[in-house]
Formats: C-alpha cells, structure tokens, sequence
C-alpha cells in the first residue's frame, strides 16, 4: 500500500461549515509537510470541515527519472502545487493547512508556502525515514516549530522504540513525535493538536 487512501467521512462540505463563525478569533497558518507519497494530502481530506483545495495531477513517464517512487509504486497522482484545508478546534482556533508538494523539484515553491505560517506538523513513513531529512532540515531552516507524525501504514515497522526513531531524525528532546493514521479524523486532528500545544508552549502566559 503506497499512501493511505483519503478518508470519506468528512468529505467535501459534510459538515456544512462554511464560514467561520463569528467567535473564532485565532486565525493560524500550518503547513503540513513531508516527503513524497507520505500521506499529507490524505491528512487534509480526512480532517477538513471545508471542500479541501487539491493541485494534484497523475503522474507521467517524464517524471520517472526525476521523482523517487521507492516504497510508493502505486502512487499515481502528486501534488504540484497546494493542498489546503480548514479545521475548528475548541477555544474558538481556526487552523488553515497549507499541504507542500514533497518533491526537491518544488523546493522554490517551500519559502511562498511557509510565509506566514506559525508551525509545521512533518509526517514521516517509517519504512523509509531517510526520505524526511530533506523535508525535515527546511522546515528547520525556516526555524518554524514542528512536531512529527509517523503516518500508520499497515506494513510499517513496529519494532523502532521512541529513542531509536528520534536519534535516527536527529530531533531535539522538545520536539513532539506522535503517531498517528492518516485516514482517520480523530487521529489526524490528535498530531494536530500535539503542534498546537507545542506552538502554544512556547509562548508565555501573558502572550497566550
């Protein structure tokens, strides 16, 4: 299985919601990154309380020899441009996500799609981690606080202890690493909420 398929449950307007109402007030750009075929488009879809905004094309002969399908062969669309979604929380917070193509060929476009934004939720597959270092040393270029999401693939490994898996992506103790499933609202809007409460702890009291 090469990416978690979108999940239907919340589809294109299933909530109904619209416009944001009237009491929402924290207004918050994420970008929700990661390598090719990770699953951020998936991750959109499932938690989305609007008709998310896909930019996905299938993927052509041409870029065979240019973009790595290692342990994503039956992927066959990409992002080329955006995704992007919305989700309430509670306490009146709005996240706009703003997915990045996970492609080196779309690296030009990673300083527009950052601009802006207050932190990054990075969604990493374990069966291949050294796909993450590139997604993983921009987002710390750009100094945005993240935390990291291993994406539930069926066949991923189970073995890797919590220690072993943040030596092997360099984190740094503070850094959030949840697991979660990609298809699945509650567990998508769960690493969700890890950034959040990170973003939120790094500010003091009187700026919360």
């Amino acid at each position: 299985m090469a990416s978690a398929p979108s999940s239907s449950a919340r589809s294109a307007g299933a909530t109904g919601v619209v416009h944001v109402p009237d009491t929402d007030r924290d207004l918050v750009k994420i970008l929700v990154a990661g390598p090719f075929g990770v699953g951020k488009t998936t991750l959109i879809d499932s938690v989305s309380e609007i008709r998310p905004l896909h930019t996905e094309e299938p993927l052509s002969e041409a870029s065979a020899g240019v973009d790595d399908l290692a342990g994503v062969r039956e992927k066959a669309t990409t992002t080329v441009a955006i995704d992007f979604g919305r989700v309430s929380l509670p306490g009146g917070v709005v996240l706009y996500l703003f997915g990045t193509p996970g492609q080196e060929r779309f690296r030009s476009l990673w300083d527009d799609i950052a601009h802006g934004a207050l932190g990054a939720l990075v969604l990493v597959d374990s069966r291949r981690l050294d796909a993450s270092f590139d997604v993983l040393g921009l987002v710390e270029e750009s100094g945005l606080p993240y935390a990291v999401a291993f994406n539930a693939f069926p066949d991923a490994p189970r073995h890797y202890g919590e220690d072993r898996l943040r030596r092997a992506l360099d984190l740094e103790p503070g850094t959030p690493m949840v697991t979660c499933d990609a298809r699945d609202p509650n567990s998508s809007v769960d690493a969700l909420l890890a950034l959040v409460d990170h973003l939120v702890g790094r500010f003091p009291a009187e700026a919360r």
